[in-house]
């Protein structure tokens, strides 16, 4: 049994290099075989992916690079895991489909909200690349849009190495506590890292759930679609 009909995935990119700059194939191959059994289990998944394994727009800035362009470069990594995830997902069996919000003809479709519902009604998996095609929109933001436009039930934050939403960064505070369920209000107030702030501001307006956890965890994206009780949950519900 799975708790959704159509969900939004979004996939740090850092866990397509397990950590490291560049590509793990062996991580995306287990990635793309737990998107593969969520697609034949009937439940349809879009992917907005990350590209933090190649470039981050944000960092390059601090080196002194112009940020538009530097979030550009960013834009064009995503684009090189999509094709990545596509390669793998469809080894497992499924039809994919990458669309991208920047025009690249001979790898993927444009961004068309309409024709990714419909493919997704026809049992493929569709993957969302080039972030929003415009600089300083982080692929947080663009998962919350793109979830929204396309329909989808709920929001499922894949994160590298962090099972879910804590008080503080647990990776430099041995006592950070983790929430199991959190308000956007509460996330916003408390000023948490997590997911971008312009992310979590469009779900809570339009009401749409995310459930934040680890990647790291063999079986947490099947686990996180039957809706069992994984990593933290951030609602507008009070």
């Amino acid at each position: 049994m799975t708790a959704y009909n159509r969900v939004l995935l979004k996939l740090s990119g850092e866990v397509f290099g397990g950590g490291e700059v560049g590509l793990d194939l062996d991580v995306i191959n287990a990635l793309a075989a737990e998107v593969a059994e969520v697609a034949k289990s009937g439940v349809q998944i879009a992917i907005v992916v990350g590209g933090g394994n190649f470039f981050r727009g944000a960092e390059l800035q601090q080196r002194g690079m112009e940020r538009a362009r530097a979030d550009y470069m960013g834009m064009l990594g995503t684009v090189m895991n999509c094709l990545a995830l596509q390669d793998f997902v469809e080894k497992h069996g499924v039809e994919t489909r990458v669309q991208t919000a920047i025009t690249m003809g001979q790898v993927a479709e444009p961004y068309i909200p309409r024709r990714a519902i419909r493919h997704m009604e026809k049992g493929r998996v569709v993957i969302f690349g080039a972030g929003a095609g415009m600089p300083f929109f982080s692929t947080d933001t663009v998962a919350a849009q793109r979830a929204l436009e396309t329909r989808c039930e709920v929001i499922l934050m894949g994160k590298q190495g962090v099972d879910g939403v804590y008080d503080s960064d647990p990776k430099t505070n041995p006592s950070a506590v983790k929430f199991d369920t959190l308000t956007y209000d509460e996330y916003l107030a408390r000023d948490l890292k997590v997911a971008d702030a312009t992310g979590i501001a469009m779900a809570r307006d339009n009401k749409m759930d995310m459930v934040f956890f680890n990647l790291s965890t063999p079986g947490t994206i099947v686990r996180a679609v039957r809706g069992e009780k994984i990593g933290t949950l951030v609602t507008s519900a009070t």
